[in-house]
């Protein structure tokens, strides 16, 4: 699926800066983190960089959209209100696409009464964009199979790539046991994700295949080796890397913001959308995708602002 839209990008004013590891220049923007390439560039040049944007990608994660009581932080119905602001925002935009990035709904004790769910989320989400992806959660494969959410919201594959307009895109999943077993119906603990050995294989070769710019969305963490890491992430990023092209990887799964640059691949992790009450504890983003490189995040409520250049 390839489509492209123009949009424009606002400039910002940075307060503070210091050095990341891997020699860009770091700014502090209104609390949020803005990288750049250059080791010597000044506020006042970043603010009046003019980079034509390409695309314009809407980014939501972990709605956990349940019928239920809430639980702890978890909010379960308020997601939908939660939905309806961000899908009120994007249809001011542009957008190219939409991405969820997993655990679009909670668990539930039956098949029936969770393909309900998936069924009443998916109505909204469905009407924001034509063009979506599902990146799958633990959540997303509780009670249900692969098959079954898959079938339930249109998307034929589980991981894949497509391209759109300068860049390349890679949908990845990460719902399987360290034995290679796919999750559905109860069978896994969640803290053991893998990329399994067919994924790892087809992504090498799907990488080999493009010189176009990369962006790599996934649920749970390639970035870290707690609980909320892909078990085998540090044979994935290494294939990230090989490649040359990967610029950004984004995920969910631990629910806050954060980022991490390694060894020269931003790994963005996007709050979730279900924690906490009422308006203000919403979180989401629109992503801007410029011509050379430039990634910028637009992040509304909980989330951050990112903003990174090649």
């Amino acid at each position: 699926m390839t489509t492209k839209d123009d949009f424009a990008t606002a400039g910002h004013e940075a307060i503070s800066t210091r050095r990341t590891s891997q020699g860009r220049r770091a700014f502090l923007m209104n609390g949020s983190l803005v990288l750049t390439a250059s080791t010597c560039i000044t506020p006042s040049l970043l603010a009046s960089e003019a980079n034509e944007p390409a695309l314009q990608v809407g980014l939501v994660t972990d709605l956990h959209y349940a019928d239920k009581p809430p639980a702890g932080s978890r909010h379960y119905r308020e997601t939908l209100d939660k939905l309806s602001e961000a899908a009120e925002h994007f249809a001011k935009q542009k957008l190219s696409f939409i991405v969820e990035l997993g655990d679009l709904i909670d668990a539930a004790d039956s098949v029936e009464t969770e393909l309900g769910y998936l069924s009443r989320i998916n109505q909204s989400f469905s009407a924001i964009c034509d063009q979506r992806h599902y990146v799958l959660g633990n959540h997303c494969v509780h009670t249900l199979t692969k098959e079954e959410f898959l079938g339930g919201v249109g998307q034929a594959q589980s991981y894949y790539s497509f391209d759109s307009g300068d860049y390349h895109f890679v949908v990845l999943d990460s719902c399987f046991r360290s034995d290679g077993q796919p999750y559905g119906r109860k069978n896994f603990v969640w803290t053991d994700p893998n990329i399994p050995a067919a994924e790892l294989d087809w992504l090498k070769a799907d990488l080999s295949n493009t010189t176009k710019k990369t962006v790599v969305f996934a649920h749970q963490r390639l970035d870290v080796n707690n609980q909320h890491g892909v078990k085998n992430a540090a044979e994935v990023r290494k294939v990230l890397e090989q490649s040359g092209n990967v610029l950004a990887v984004f995920q969910g799964h631990s629910h806050k913001n954060d980022l991490k640059d390694i060894n020269g691949i931003h790994y963005c992790t996007l709050v979730a959308m279900v924690e906490g009450s009422g308006a203000n504890n919403n979180g989401y983003s629109v992503m801007n995708l410029s011509a050379d490189g430039t990634i910028e995040i637009t992040g509304f409520r909980k989330q951050n602002n990112y903003r990174w250049a090649q």
